[in-house]
């Protein structure tokens, strides 16, 4: 089975912006693909991710198995009942964009399962994380929102959304 990404929308900011909506994502493809290179006004502030279907869920609804591990150490913890989902821990840092994680929100159009998707966050200053999460909401995903916890994402971030088709 061949895979195709279409690219849906790209965001590189021109400004420090506190968040980034994708909305109105078509629900015609197989799987999303979110790609973030960022960097922050503040040092080690964290990566979220909302999704809803119409507007973004800030409920108790989101939860994740996680494993991070700096080149030292490792760790792993379990998050249930959060009202936003990590995309990394403390990736980011103030002086340069380079903070990374990549999404991959699986199956995310179907109405009849809650939605999983798969996080991988990486940055040489902190380490790598990699998470697995549930949405508790059989709603298809037509939008997503990226915040820089409490701090904005330096001007220069870029946020790619791609769809994937199975051909």
């Amino acid at each position: 089975m061949a895979l195709t990404y279409d690219s849906l929308a790209t965001t590189t900011l021109g400004s420090a912006t506190a968040s980034v909506t994708f909305s109105s994502i078509s629900g015609s493809y197989t799987d999303l693909v979110l790609i973030c290179n960022v960097g922050t006004t503040a040092n080690g502030n964290d990566l979220f991710v909302r999704i809803g279907n119409g507007t973004v869920d800030s409920g108790s609804n989101y939860s994740a198995t996680l494993l991070g591990g700096d080149g030292t150490s490792a760790a792993s913890a379990r998050q249930t009942n959060q009202s936003q989902q990590y995309l990394n821990y403390k990736t980011n840092t103030s002086s340069s964009i380079s903070g990374n994680a990549i999404v991959h929100f699986n199956n995310y159009s179907n109405t009849t399962t809650n939605k999983t998707f798969l996080v991988r966050g990486n940055n040489a200053n902190y380490g790598t994380d990699a998470f697995a999460c549930l949405w508790r909401s059989t709603s298809a995903i037509n939008i997503i929102t990226i915040t820089a916890g409490t701090s904005t994402f330096l001007s220069g971030s870029t946020f790619a959304l791609y769809g994937i088709k199975a051909a």
